[in-house]
This record gives C-alpha cells, structure tokens and sequence, in this order.
C-alpha cells in the first residue's frame, strides 16, 4: 500500500534527511521508518551492485523496518550519481521494496529518488521527463557538505610520534618482563623506563585504567599512555573487557574481567556479557562510545602498523555500535590488512556485509 505526498511536501521530506542522518548520503538507499506518519530516525545501505537480484535486497531492508518498534511503513529516498534525464533512477529497487513491504504488512509512504540532475517519486503520475528540478530541493535542504565516508579515516600522525610509540612499546614490554615475567621483545632495552613501570602497575587494576582513559585528551596521548592501550588492544582477552566496559560501566568491566579469567579457567562464558559483544543488550551510552572511538581512533593512528591491528579492530566495532557501519566497515578492511585472520576483524565485516545492526539501532 502507498500513500501519495505532494512534490512540495516530499522537497520538505528530503530536507529532513540529512539531518536525521547527520550527513547527506552518496549512492545510497535511506528507508525512514514511521509511525502513524511521524518518522522513527533513519536507516542506510549502499545501493545494491548493478545486476544484483533487488527481492533478497529487499526484504532484508523491510525485515530491518520490522524490527523497529511502533513501525506501521516508511519511505524510502535513493540518492545516486546516475542521471534522470531518460527516467528516474531506480524504479526497480523501488518496486522490489513495495512487494517485500506487501509481504510483511507495511505500508509505504513514498519512494523518492535523487539523481545527479533531477529528482522525484515514484510515485507521481505527473512527473515530467528527467524528474523535477533540482533547484527545488536546494532551497530546502540543509548544507551538509560531508558523506557516510567522512571522518571514516585515521587521524594524521607525524612519523616521530609513532617512532615515540614504538620505543614505547618496547619499553613497555621491559618492563612487563620484571613486573610479572612477561617475556619482553628481544632488543629490548635493559634500563628500564619509570614511565613504563607506571604503566605496567596500570595493568593491574585494567578496569580502572579503561575507565579513565575516557577521560584522556585522545589528539593529545602521550606515547607511553598511547603504547599501553595499543599493548591491550592487541590482545583478545584484555580488548575484549574494554569493549564490555565502554559499552556498559566500570562494573560491567569488573564483571567482564571477572568472567574472562573464569574462561581461561574453563568455566563458560557468561550469556549476558556476550551479547554486549554481538549488540544483544541494553543499548550503549553513546557519549561513552563516542569517547571510546575518537580515543581508539587516534591510538591506532599513532601505533607501528605491527601493532595496528587490535585497535583498529576495536575501532570498527565501536563504529559499528554507533551504526556507523561504512566506518566500521573500513577500519576492519584496514586490520585485515595488517592481519589476515583478524578474529573481530572478520566478525565486523561480517556483521557489515550481512547488514547486522546491533539490536539497540531498533530500539526508540
């Protein structure tokens, strides 16, 4: 079932768009999910890859509408480079969307496209030849310069810093050697750095350190806070309670920490914690993993790409949390890069490539 809006009240539409998303989309499929005709936020997808069959397509975007709570329909906008002089772009993916939306009951409001030289609904009979004009969708809609690309990159680090880094980092393992029998790297140095002392006692109370470390100046780590973070980071056990603790408190780190140990211990894993992981549970404070990720973000920048991996890992998945997926996306690229069997590499860019959102996206 469609409904019909007016050419004026879609130009107002589309200005809304952006400003849900907080960036205007580039060859992308945006679907607003409704209730009783007010919008629930705002979901994107890569426009399907020419040729590829739009019912599978389809229906994973309705099955992702469904999950949303209280929604009755939705629109759905494409934006694309292609031109609409011949036709409106994408008239296919928009039926392939009305049969899946038919199939779960939902209805639609309206299927818009924005083409590089026109624009329109496919649903208005009275559309002239090559959509209607952009110009008037430029007085509507807000100036966001920026795409679902921006900010996906690493911040810029000078080449010193990361030197700085990784003398570290080899200062770090010196001193894990003497606090507590860690073997230390083989040109390691023999005096051993105060500042790398320090940071090893960190270690014993992680919880704490992954608490305050929130609180850091992330463009401004110095290299030893920058090389104890990338040293946990990197490994599985340690990443795996900041992650919990970041996405939940200081005592779901505790809680986390807690259970890892039990784990190694042979006891299972607790249910609970693990579905912090898959995006199974309350939903996150998203200023926590916001801080999380700019701090994450600039300590992988500053890290030696031998070390790189871990937190770029966990950099995809805090984006991915935020529903970030196209950054998520490209910092897991960038690990598996670097490490070709990236274990939370490879589960991101499957989360990413299955369009898994973590359930809390759904949740108002």
């Amino acid at each position: 079932m469609s409904t019909i809006v007016t050419a004026a009240d879609s130009a107002h539409f589309l200005a809304l768009v952006p400003r849900l998303l907080g960036f205007t989309p580039t060859e992308s499929l945006v679907v607003v999910p409704m209730t009783r005709g007010r919008s629930l936020g705002a979901l994107r997808i890569d426009l399907p890859p020419r040729g590829a069959p739009l019912d599978p397509v389809a229906s994973t975007v309705v099955g992702m509408i469904c999950r949303v709570s209280d929604a009755d329909g939705f629109t759905a906008v494409v934006y694309t480079a292609a031109s609409a002089r011949r036709r409106l772009p994408h008239g296919d993916l928009a039926e392939a969307l009305e049969r899946a939306a038919a199939t779960c009951g939902l209805g639609i409001v309206d299927a818009l496209t924005v083409a590089s030289d026109g624009w329109g609904s496919h649903y208005d009979e009275r559309l002239p030849r090559g959509g209607r004009a952009l110009a008037e969708l430029e007085r509507h809609l807000p100036r966001l310069d920026h795409d679902q690309h921006d900010g996906a990159a690493l911040p810029t680090a000078d080449p010193v810093v990361i030197a700085d880094v990784a003398a570290a980092l080899q200062s770090l393992e010196s001193a894990l050697a003497v606090l507590c029998g860690i073997p230390a790297l083989a040109d390691a140095p023999t005096r051993i750095d105060p500042a790398a002392l320090e940071a090893g006692c960190a270690l014993d109370d992680l919880p704490a350190l992954f608490e305050t470390c929130l609180t850091w100046d992330a463009a401004h780590l110095d290299p030893m806070r920058t090389a104890v973070l990338a040293w946990c980071l990197a490994r599985p056990s340690l990443r795996d309670v900041g992650i919990v603790q970041w996405a939940t408190d200081r005592a779901g780190g505790d809680a986390a920490l807690d259970a890892q140990r039990r784990w190694e211990d042979g006891e299972e894993y607790p249910a609970d914690l693990a579905s912090v992981m898959w995006g199974e549970s309350q939903r996150p404070d998203p200023t926590r993993l916001e801080a999380a990720l700019e701090l994450v973000r600039h300590v992988a920048a500053r890290t030696p790409e031998a070390h790189r991996a871990g937190p770029l890992a966990t950099a995809a998945w805090l984006a991915w949390a935020l529903g970030r997926s196209t950054h998520a996306d490209r910092h897991a690229a960038a690990a598996l890069r670097l490490e070709r069997e990236h274990g939370l590499g490879e589960i991101v860019r499957s989360f990413v490539a299955h369009a898994h959102l973590p359930d809390w996206a759904f949740r108002r």
